[in-house]
């Protein structure tokens, strides 16, 4: 027989679906212990409040990033090394949604937070940076440091702010699916395409129509 979740992890997973599924604002630490079936008690024993899940949600977001976000070792980068990176930091925006729906209210609520993620943004970038300069040097892109640091944070603002966008025009984050999700690989794609050189030109345009979506099945017309 399988070993029984540890009532800690089993507080973590469950506070992670219905802050996905509701919204952190609206998810209390009561109804995390009823919906599991907890007394508040047992709970607090392991978190003293609903900002400490949050730091650990958090922790365990950041630390699924800082482990794909690299340069791969010992060999140069590929083209395919393109979708590898973005379905990896979408993968974990979508699975850690709550944190982009709100996180404006998140970090203002939580200063210690807040400077953890500047942290982690400020090194994200960073690594996204070298993940462009790495595509230079391999011969798929042609750009000078300026233009791959603008590249990496127009990037950034588009994947942390696309599930966002999404819940915006569409019928809310929680009707979210992997078609939506694909677009937004394919929106960081089109930035790129300016900086191609032309010996991957074709390998390029083939990904980006990969992932290439209408637009009319992500928004939402009202009806009349």
């Amino acid at each position: 027989m399988a070993p029984r979740t540890k009532t800690r992890d089993r507080i973590i997973e469950a506070s992670l679906e219905l802050f996905n599924a509701e919204g952190e604002r609206n998810v209390t630490t009561n109804h995390i212990a009823a919906h599991l079936g907890i007394s508040p008690g047992n709970l607090y024993y392991h978190f003293p409040n609903k900002q400490a899940i949050v730091a650990e949600l958090f922790m365990r977001y950041e630390a699924r990033v800082d482990g794909f976000l690299q340069l791969p070792l010992q060999r140069p980068m590929q083209v395919q090394d393109k979708a590898v990176y973005l379905e990896a930091l979408l993968g974990a925006m979508w699975d850690y949604r709550f944190l982009h729906r709100d996180l404006e209210g998140l970090l203002a609520a939580n200063l210690e937070l807040a400077q953890r993620y500047q942290v982690f943004a400020a090194r994200c970038l960073q690594h996204a940076q070298a993940i462009y300069q790495g595509f230079v040097a391999a011969g798929i892109l042609m750009m000078d440091d300026a233009q791959a640091e603008a590249l990496a944070l127009n990037a950034w603002i588009i994947l942390t702010s696309w599930v966002r966008f999404l819940g915006t025009v569409s019928a809310g984050t929680e009707q979210l699916d992997q078609l939506q999700l694909r677009r937004g690989i394919y929106q960081v794609l089109a930035l790129e395409s300016g900086f191609v050189a032309p010996a991957a030109r074709e390998a390029v345009a083939a990904l980006q129509w990969e992932y290439f979506v209408a637009l009319e099945p992500l928004l939402q017309m009202p009806d009349g």
